[in-house]
């Protein structure tokens, strides 16, 4: 028996349980997406929840703003991240301090984060309150709307303050494998220390920060529990949009929540390949 197959063998039990799971549940929603749902006397089978879907002005104002969301973090946290893992990079005393301080957040939960953003920045929070304390402003409540605001700036915060950690350790562990002789060599012919790190670093550790900033992106558009609790009533997210079309009285909404599920899966699995296929070609060239 090949290697291959062992590995194969190996990997099996835990690949059917994942698969069955996931498209389990992925041909479930797609027949509800259908209409098809007996329980409740729905047999037929029609596209009225697609079309529900793509005619409904709020799905277009939700996606606009999902995509914000996981670029703007996803960018924002790829630009702290390389800045952060060059300083720590260079850090010779108090190393290992630094670098546990550097990556404690990675064990908090999401919650726990939003919770934190909900009491230092909302208009209610205790910036606010210190704001309001030092007469910058005349009340709490003149303090600038970063929670539950239209441009789901907290929520761009407590990504951020999340995942620039998660990337600055998988640049960080690219850059300590590469050293330091690449760009020594630049400097040597001449070339200044953007030139070294425009010409030389990041193309070296680009394979690195695009696959951690895949992973980001894939997860800030399609998570729920930070959207819901920090973002706008409305325009609401994607997945927070799909949440309450699938918690309405109404049985006959679930279809369009299916549908709506359905459509942020091909949307994500959609960029994903976009975003993949151009790392791919900056890799190669």
């Amino acid at each position: 028996m090949s290697d291959r197959v062992k590995i194969v063998l190996l990997l099996l039990p835990a690949i059917s349980v994942i698969g069955i799971l996931f498209f389990g549940g992925l041909a479930i929603g797609l027949m509800r997406s259908f209409n098809y749902m007996p329980v409740i006397g729905l047999t037929e089978p029609n596209v009225d929840a697609y079309i529900a879907v793509f005619t409904d002005r709020d799905v277009y104002l939700s996606f606009l703003l999902s995509f914000h969301i996981s670029f703007t973090s996803t960018l924002i946290s790829c630009v702290l991240a390389v800045g952060a893992a060059l300083l720590l990079r260079r850090v010779v005393l108090g190393r290992a301090l630094i670098n546990f301080l550097f990556q404690l957040n990675l064990t908090v939960p999401h919650l726990v984060g939003a919770i934190g953003i909900l009491y230092l920045f909302s208009q209610s929070g205790v910036f606010a309150r210190l704001a309001a304390e030092v007469d910058l402003i005349q009340r709490p409540a003149d303090f600038p709307a970063l929670v539950f605001d239209p441009f789901a700036i907290g929520i761009i915060l407590q990504y951020v303050w999340k995942e620039v950690p998660f990337i600055g350790v998988i640049v960080l562990a690219n850059m300590q494998t590469l050293g330091e002789d690449y760009e020594s060599v630049a400097r040597s012919l001449g070339a200044s220390r953007w030139q070294s790190f425009r010409h030389v670093l990041l193309p070296l550790i680009f394979p690195g920060l695009m696959s951690a900033s895949v992973i980001v992106f894939a997860f800030t558009f399609g998570a729920y529990e930070i959207p819901a609790l920090l973002g706008a009533n409305h325009p609401a997210a994607l997945p927070v949009l799909a949440y309450r079309n699938y918690t309405d009285v109404d049985l006959a909404a679930r279809p369009e929540a299916m549908a709506l599920a359905i459509v942020i899966a091909l949307l994500s699995a959609a960029m994903l390949y976009f975003y993949i296929r151009y790392a791919r070609k900056r890799v190669r060239g």
